[in-house]
């Protein structure tokens, strides 16, 4: 029994030392958790407090002073910053902007020559604190556009609306952030946001318009580097004038609205542009009405029972015959100039033996004096195709080469001779390359119109329109030349001998003369259509079948083993040979 309290005051003891010794290691651990943790760098240069005097003038200009202040422990950092945004971002790629003027750091009434820079959407001002008097640094500022105009509601008094952040971007934290802003009269409206820009809360305290305080106010913190407070102030336009401007950013989208002004504007231009393109064809590019009655340029006349003969009754050539009908030259225009050269006796058109089966066919032409005149674009293709007796020939295969030097002197020509008819009152290419200088013209301005449209405004649909109108302009430009009224009767004529030749009987010429009455036709078939129902019956009018008729039209020579009925086959390669050389040209 006497064991007892000797282990008693031995567990004491042990107790004891485990309780010091567990507060020392305690101890220990703190102090080594003190040791390694590094200062937080936000408190490096931490402002003991922040007051802000600002000012609204009854223009909608705010003038701004913020006094930041380092008492007891806390001193200022070797260099301070502030960053004041110039752009406030609203909706629809809506923004504002501000101008900042005036910005300005002072210690104990003296300037400081900061350093102030623009960094993008920001002005920068950057103070040496080494310079301070004391320890209290003064910023101070002026802007405009930061009072806006608040959307029209009916019934109320137009009302402007201050939104300004009186702390921003500036590079310590502040323990304690209050201010006033003085306003020209009694506010109805206040509201106070602060923290991270991204997610704002309300200010720890903020009042004004009531309550005895009629400036609004406000106190917060603490406040971290780079947060802000951000004041709200509502008031009549009546006692401030809003001097903000709305700017957007330019997009597509908004260049293209489809707003009613845009589209109202843009069918304006549409409908007006169309319809001064219409009177202008109408009046500078429509045809003169003729006398109702088409010109007859040829007829079938009947000769006797069951036959007919092809008569000339206009002096309308093969060659005209396009020009008067689309006021173009085209190389179908020469082909049927060819033909019909050699139809009426200047030429001889002569196919030329293969070298082999199957080696193209290919032509020559050999010149002869015919006993008509020659009209001046008919002499120009005659000299390029047929020189002179004793000069070489030339053969289709080398068409290109031989007429397409003389193709502009045989258009000029060619629209020479349809003024010289009367069927046309200006030449037609003349007329075109002056509607088309006009309508590039306007495509040009339009274009830059719509580009500037697009650039600076939301009426980009108004600038289409315009382009529309001026393609418009430039396409009618085309068909602006002008028949006379002799010309449009002669054009009925034409559509007339159209119709004839595609549909008229061949089989009814007198046989002694079929060959030279429907070669006479086949020229006008070759423009107008119908060919190949006329080159068939040419070979059928040939009355010894099975016997070689090289020799047998006097405008078309062939090997000594060739048949008329070869013609069509011989004919067809011919017309589409000699078009296809041209229009390779």
């Amino acid at each position: 029994m006497t064991d007892i309290p000797h282990d008693t005051d031995r567990h004491a003891r042990r107790q004891r030392r485990l309780t010091r010794l567990v507060v020392a290691l305690i101890a220990l651990m703190a102090s080594l958790v003190a040791a390694a943790s590094p200062a937080r760098a936000d408190d490096a240069g931490i402002a003991t407090s922040y007051t802000v005097e600002g000012t609204v003038a009854k223009d909608g200009g705010l003038t701004v002073r913020e006094t930041i202040a380092w008492t007891g422990g806390d001193n200022p950092p070797a260099s301070l910053t502030q960053r004041l945004a110039t752009r406030y971002d609203q909706l629809d790629n809506a923004y504002y902007e501000y101008t900042i003027s005036g910005l300005k750091a002072s210690s104990g009434g003296r300037d400081l020559g900061a350093k102030v820079s623009t960094d993008g959407t920001y002005q920068v001002i950057t103070v040496d604190t080494s310079k301070l008097s004391g320890k209290t640094l003064t910023i101070s500022y002026s802007v405009r556009g930061a009072a806006t105009k608040d959307a029209e509601v009916k019934g109320r008094k137009a009302h402007t609306t201050i939104v300004w952040r009186v702390l921003q971007g500036l590079s310590v934290p502040v323990r304690e952030a209050s201010g006033t802003v003085k306003m020209p009269g009694l506010i109805d409206r206040y509201s106070c946001q602060s923290g991270a820009p991204v997610a704002p809360s309300a200010c720890r305290l903020s009042q004004g318009g009531a309550g005895g305080q009629l400036d609004p106010v406000f106190t917060d913190g603490p406040r971290g580097a780079g947060e802000m407070v951000e004041m709200t102030i509502g008031i009549s336009s009546t006692q401030v004038s809003p001097d903000a401007v709305l700017k957007y950013e330019w997009t597509l989208d908004r260049a293209f609205s489809a707003s009613p002004a845009a589209l109202l504007s843009a069918l304006a231009a549409l409908l007006l542009g169309g319809f001064l393109v219409w009177l202008l064809h109408r009046r500078g590019g429509r045809d003169l009405e003729g006398s109702g009655e088409p010109s007859r340029i040829a007829e079938f006349s009947p000769v006797g029972p069951g036959e007919e003969e092809f008569s000339l009754l206009a002096p309308v050539r093969p060659g005209e015959v396009g020009t008067i009908a689309d006021e173009r030259v085209d190389p179908v225009d020469v082909t049927a100039t060819l033909l019909d050269l050699a139809v009426r006796g200047h030429l001889i058109i002569h196919e030329l033996p293969r070298e082999n089966p199957h080696a193209p066919i290919d032509w020559s032409f050999e010149r002869v004096e015919g006993e008509d005149e020659l009209r001046d674009y008919e002499r120009l293709l005659l000299d390029a195709v047929a020189p002179r007796r004793g000069e070489d020939q030339v053969k289709v295969s080398e068409i290109s080469e031989a007429i397409g030097p003389v193709i502009p002197e045989v258009e000029d020509a060619l629209y020479d001779e349809v003024v010289r008819e009367g069927w046309f009152e200006r030449r037609p290419d003349a007329t075109r390359n002056r509607w088309n200088a006009m309508g590039v013209g306007a495509v040009v301005v339009a274009a830059v119109a719509a580009a500037l449209l697009v650039a600076f405004t939301t009426l980009g649909l108004l600038g289409l329109a315009l382009l529309a109108v001026a393609v418009a302009l430039l396409v009618v430009g085309q068909q602006m030349p002008r028949r006379t009224a002799r010309g449009s009767d002669v054009l009925a004529g034409l559509h007339l001998l159209a119709g004839e030749l595609m549909y008229h009987r061949t089989d009814q010429m007198p046989p002694a003369r079929a060959y030279e009455e429907l070669s006479q036709i086949l020229p006008y078939a070759v423009v107008l259509g119908g060919r190949e129902r006329w080159l068939d019956a040419l070979a059928a009018a040939d009355d010894d079948i099975g016997t070689p008729d090289p020799e047998d039209l006097t405008w078309y020579h062939a090997p000594d083993t060739w048949h008329m009925q070869d013609l069509p086959v011989s004919m067809g390669a011919f017309v589409t040979t000699v078009q296809g050389r041209l229009f390779g040209r």
